[in-house]
């Protein structure tokens, strides 16, 4: 199966964690996005099923946490893919969709249950899911659940758990808060680290471009970068707030084809949405940070962040989305006075990759912010590929105050959806 689906061998992540995780111990992986590590554990938790198989109708015997519904689907697809020989069934929990057929999944029984953890929790305070014979927990991209603010319904969650488990945890970088957990929830771990942890490194196939502009500026920049692509070529456009996500979609949805994606949309817009980009049918997506992680569509050619995001490790995530599975790819960055703190740590990443650093970003980052007199490009005097617009009077800058709701419970509408 493995072999018929095009990996001739294991990638990094995989090779260390496979012989450490079918020796039953407990795992701390660190590793970025995109380097196979959902295999990574997936292959090691069938062979634990084989071995410790329960009633699938008393309960899972696999759980796996994920931050959000599509990269919980995307696990899905990949264990019901690599899981079908084996007769392994599985399901999904996930907010934004009727509880219904959910619910009916688990009584009919499942061995594995991928979920987000506001939904999970729903179910439990339901009684409709027992968790007391999982022994084998996965937590993946920790760090992204933690952030979104899900450690509380981690920690009831894993109450529900027998202490007798074996847990894996997987995630992008590793600050104190990830630390703390994995102390509380693991026992005795194996540390995996792919690539050196402490300093953030771009993909180096992706060609990054960052533009200092005034709030005033983006929106004409982004529509001559937009014009500028092939036609057809899948961009992504990250924004900070949900409120920016729909104003921009729609008036880029007729010249552009484009569409929004957030937390506030429902699971069935949220999957039209991306269907439709993955088909090509809507070539520009225009997306909170919900699509940074987890979105696995090879062949996007561009990211371009309208709104920087509110740390170094997000724009990394970002911008991840291209340049995947041996391709190349291209972003642009609008960088504005409101994000004078992030130019020290963006220009070591820059330098990284062996990027070209912008004069003004270095400006920036050593005169504390103070750019002086508002620049004014003219489109005329550089071409598409570095440049920057002209001035324009359209209001779509990124000084938008309405960062979007926090949402019920959450994941059912991204706690937060920057």
């Amino acid at each position: 199966m493995v072999h018929g689906a095009g990996f001739s061998a294991p990638t990094p992540i995989q090779a260390q964690s496979w012989p450490i995780a079918l020796q039953g111990r407990d795992i701390v992986a660190i590793a970025k996005t995109g380097s196979g590590k959902t295999l990574g554990y997936l292959i090691p938790g069938f062979m634990h099923l084989k071995q410790c198989r329960k009633d699938p109708r008393m309960g899972p015997t696999m759980l796996v946490l994920s931050p959000t519904r599509e990269l919980a689907t995307q696990i899905l697809d990949e264990a019901l893919k690599f899981g079908k020989s084996s007769r392994i069934s599985c399901t999904c929990l996930y907010g934004g969709a009727p509880k219904g057929p959910q619910l009916r999944e688990i009584e009919r029984g499942v061995d594995i249950v991928v979920a987000t953890p506001g939904r999970l929790n729903d179910i439990l305070e339901m009684s409709r899911i027992s968790l007391r014979q999982v022994s084998y927990l996965v937590l993946d991209e920790a760090d992204r659940m933690l952030d979104m603010g899900f450690e509380p319904q981690i920690r009831k969650i894993v109450k529900e758990v027998p202490s007798r488990r074996q847990t894996l945890m997987y995630t992008a970088t590793w600050p104190k808060e990830v630390r703390k957990i994995a102390a509380d929830l693991l026992g005795n771990p194996v540390q995996v680290n792919i690539g050196n942890i402490d300093e953030l490194v771009a993909n180096k196939s992706i060609t990054q471009y960052v533009e200092v502009l005034s709030p005033m500026e983006k929106h004409r920049r982004l529509e001559q970068i937009l014009r500028s692509q092939e036609p057809g070529s899948k961009i992504i456009v990250f924004c900070s707030t949900k409120k920016m996500c729909d104003q921009l979609a729609r008036n880029l949805s007729r010249q552009f084809g484009a569409a929004a994606i957030h937390g506030d949309k429902s699971q069935a817009d949220r999957d039209y949405v991306l269907n439709q980009f993955r088909t090509g049918r809507s070539p520009v997506l225009v997306a909170t940070d919900v699509a940074a992680r987890g979105l696995d569509i090879k062949d996007i050619r561009v990211v371009i962040n309208y709104d920087f995001p509110t740390g170094v490790e997000d724009y990394v995530h970002r911008i991840g989305r291209t340049g995947r599975a041996g391709a190349t790819g291209l972003a642009y960055t609008f960088f504005a006075d409101q994000d004078l703190k992030h130019a020290s740590d963006l220009i070591k990443v820059l330098e990284g990759a062996n990027q070209l650093v912008p004069a003004e970003l270095r400006d920036m980052a050593s005169r504390g912010g103070l750019m002086g007199r508002p620049r004014r490009w003219a489109p005329s005097s550089v071409g598409f590929g570095r440049g920057r617009g002209g001035r324009t009077d359209l209001g779509y800058g990124g000084w938008d105050s309405g960062r979007g709701g926090r949402g019920g419970r959450g994941n059912d509408h991204e706690s937060r959806d920057r």
